[in-house]
């Protein structure tokens, strides 16, 4: 979805979204029924529990020490290859409620594309992404995350 802004190379070296903290656990990703059994499959041990009409990780309690390597990721990158879930197909954007509203944000923490010019992140936005993130929110609330300071908005709906 954003391979026009954004390189699997760059991606595929990265893999700083298929990771997470203490701090940023609540960035898990939302599967679907479907990416939920396809993971099964392959990884028995992974485990799930419900949220708002989707699954996400069980992490357990983490210490600030602790990573949690999402269990889809393997040594050549996510083994869901095109069929990753919304929220890591539209990575560094993120959609979260802004004081009632639902906005388009990005996370910092990817400089592949946090570095690049706003006109060109909001260009892409404009261009029909957001459309596509909207939309897709509407069938999906649970990828509707709560607005985490730090996330700088790029779009409001309409």
């Amino acid at each position: 979805m954003l391979k026009s802004i954004l390189s699997g190379q760059s991606c595929a070296k990265c893999r700083l979204c298929c990771v997470f903290d203490i701090y940023d656990i609540w960035e898990t990703p939302v599967f679907t029924d479907e990416i939920r059994e396809r993971i099964s499959a392959v990884k028995p041990d992974a485990e799930f529990v419900p949220k708002d009409g989707g699954w996400i990780f069980k992490t357990g309690e983490l210490t600030a020490e602790q990573l949690f390597n999402c269990p889809a990721l393997t040594e050549n990158g996510c083994m869901l290859g095109d069929d990753k879930p919304f929220d890591c197909r539209i990575w560094p954007y993120r959609i979260m409620e802004v004081g009632g509203r639902r906005a388009i944000t990005i996370a910092s923490i990817c400089e592949e594309l946090y570095n690049r010019p706003l006109s060109q992140l909001v260009g892409l936005l404009k261009d029909g992404l957001a459309e596509t993130i909207f939309c897709y929110a509407d069938e999906h609330p649970e990828i509707v995350k709560p607005y985490c300071e730090g996330y700088p908005v790029l779009l409001f709906e309409k």
